[in-house]
Order: C-alpha cells, then sequence, then structure tokens
C-alpha cells in the first residue's frame, strides 16, 4: 500500500529545462492530443459548475438559491453533467466548449464508468487536483490513468 501512495506522491520535479508537459507520456508539445494547461483545465470546470447551478435552480426553482442544502443540489447536478459525459464520451460540456478531452493511458477510446466516478468525486474533493505532477496531472487524473488533452 505504501508503494501506491508513494507513487502519487514521488512525482518528478518540474524541471523547467526537462521538455514540456506530456512529454514523458508521449504527447506532442502543443496542438491537438497535447497535454492541456491549468487555465484551460479550470476555465472548463467553471463552464461545467454555472451550468450545474443553473439546471439546478431551473429544476428546484430560483428562489431556493442561498438556502441551505441547495448547495448539494448544485453539486450532485454538476457530478452528474461531469461524470455521465465523460464516462461515455470523454468530455463534460466545459471541456467540450473549451476543446478538451479526457483521455485514458491505456489508449481506451474512454476511461468507462468507474474511472469517471472515481475521478469525478476526487475533483469535488477540491485538493487532488491542484496537487499536479510534471505532465500537469492531478491526483484525479493519476488514481484514474488520464490526462485532458487538446482536442483543438
Amino acid at each position: 500500500m505504501s508503494r501506491w501512495i508513494g507513487s502519487w506522491l514521488s512525482a518528478p520535479a518540474a524541471d523547467p529545462g526537462s521538455g514540456y508537459r506530456g512529454e514523458r507520456l508521449g504527447l506532442p508539445a502543443d496542438g491537438v492530443s497535447s497535454a492541456a494547461g491549468f487555465g484551460r483545465r479550470l476555465a472548463a470546470l467553471t463552464v461545467d459548475w454555472l451550468l450545474g447551478y443553473l439546471i439546478a435552480a431551473v429544476f428546484s426553482g430560483f428562489d431556493t438559491i442561498g438556502r441551505p442544502g441547495f448547495s448539494w443540489t448544485v453539486l450532485g447536478v454538476w457530478f452528474l453533467i461531469t461524470a455521465v459525459p465523460v464516462a461515455l464520451f470523454g468530455a463534460s460540456p466545459g471541456k467540450v466548449a473549451l476543446g478538451l478531452r479526457v483521455a485514458s493511458l491505456d489508449s481506451a477510446a474512454v476511461i468507462g464508468v468507474p474511472r469517471a466516478l472515481l475521478r469525478t468525486a476526487l475533483i469535488a474533493l477540491v485538493v487532488p487536483p491542484l496537487i499536479r505532477d510534471a505532465d500537469g496531472r492531478g491526483w484525479h487524473d493519476r488514481a484514474t490513468r488520464s490526462i485532458v488533452v487538446r482536442t483543438r
């Protein structure tokens, strides 16, 4: 078990002269299929969260905004609109809008339901996406053997 945790924590140091994000994984330096940057990924997450907020407000009523428990409704909606499309198509609505997709490192077309659920749950915890390795992958990507790449 310590080896499993150690594989998360012992990422190589990010040396500016050592190459580019995704080089160790065989990805191109830029363009289609290159590793997505943090800013673009954060923007996609923001789009997904705002969409979840809007859908939750529409279904539970705009008068429920700000009431206790509404944030849990938003989280639940966000979880669904993120995990299901990533499992089936490889991208959430925010990722599609920003030209991103979640790619599997094991050459599968999509990461599938169990890995998408785990990945989304770890994103909901906030900290795993913030701790990144030299390839720009957070703990949520490392745990699910995935990486977010550009589609355009």
